[in-house]
């Protein structure tokens, strides 16, 4: 252990469908190292648990301190939940999960306070504390990825609303007629549009029109991906392009619409599509100065998040700190307006 790590001790855990990853953090947001196991959903909640525990067990090992230095522990986790109760309603990811009283069980588990919060409010808490956003009092952030998170942060607090379901910007309509279906079965959705698995999909269509592009030979040999797709854009590919500049006006739209309704210091893209560089950055912004209102225009920056995977377990672990430090009696209710 660091000297120069600084008590409490927090204890981040981040539930994801595929992998539950973990890790200490101190008072101050520094890190100790973190550990991942593969989540095994389809076993069903008490073998998650079981996971969670492990996963908790090692983390505490990894950073060298004992089980009794951690003063709580924070997770974050996939919805539909009940933040008041701290149940897993319907979670899409996690087949078999249904109305699991999570906070519960793993605190019973652990023997230590803990704060339940969606996935992506407790990456954007992350970035919020020690990432991109630390220096502002407001964001919001996009996870880019199969599908599209969003975590929402005013004047220090998570908006996570009246019944659990805000943030879900993902989920934003932006558009009516002839729309596309996004994964959650609804039509027109900003996901359906811009995360990763519509991009391919995009791209796929366009491909078997016949559009002439270097991606046909990548999709002929089942690589096609949006990294490829960001890929071929900035090796001047004419369909890689244009795919990735109408991503970018799409999650500008998302971005604006967040803008007018919120009035953040800063928006945030994270999640694995920002691997496609500043080309995709650059049109975000250019797009969203063009759509926005001239005085947000000028003041709200657009940025990548920093944190990378790790932002969900630090800021599920920054959630546990909030809650600590003010000894509430529901540490979820003190985090959320």
């Amino acid at each position: 252990m660091s000297s120069a790590h600084q008590p409490p001790y927090f204890l981040g855990l981040d539930l994801g469908g595929t992998n539950v990853k973990g890790g200490v953090v101190d008072d101050t947001g520094q890190t100790f190292p973190s550990v991942s196991q593969l989540t095994r959903a389809t076993l069903g909640p008490e073998s998650g648990i079981n996971t969670l525990a492990e996963v908790a067990r090692l983390a505490v090992e990894a950073s060298g301190l004992d089980w009794k230095d951690i003063a709580g522990v924070g997770l974050g986790s996939p919805g539909t939940m009940d933040l008041g109760e701290g149940l897993l309603l319907d979670p899409p990811n996690l087949p078999g999960w249904q109305n699991f009283p999570i906070r519960k069980k793993l605190a019973e588990r652990l023997g230590k306070p803990l704060v339940l919060q969606n996935d992506g409010n407790a990456a954007a808490y992350g970035e919020f504390w020690i990432g991109a956003g630390r220096d502002a009092e407001s964001l919001v952030m996009f996870t880019l990825g199969t599908g599209i998170g969003c975590g929402i942060i005013d004047h220090g607090r998570l908006v996570v609303g009246r019944h659990s379901n805000g943030a879900e910007c993902g989920h934003l309509v932006i558009q009516m007629e002839n729309a596309r279906q996004c994964s959650c079965g609804a039509y027109g959705h900003l996901e359906a549009y811009a995360s990763a698995t519509s991009l391919v999909r995009r791209a796929v269509e366009a491909l078997e029109e016949g559009t002439p592009s270097r991606l046909q030979e990548v999709w002929s040999k089942g690589n096609l991906s949006s990294r490829t797709i960001a890929e071929a854009a900035e090796a001047g590919d004419a369909l890689g392009r244009t795919l990735m500049r109408e991503t970018a006006r799409y999650l500008a739209i998302g971005a604006v619409c967040l803008m007018n309704t919120i009035d953040p210091d800063i928006v945030l893209f994270g999640g694995g599509m920002i691997a496609a560089g500043s080309i995709l950055l650059d049109d975000i912004k250019r797009d969203v100065k063009s759509l926005a209102f001239p005085i947000p225009a000028a003041k709200t920056r657009i940025e990548y998040a920093s944190l990378g995977g790790a932002a969900g377990y630090i800021g599920a672990a920054g959630c546990a700190r909030l809650a600590h430090s003010s000894h509430a009696s529901d540490p979820n209710r003190l985090l959320t307006s």
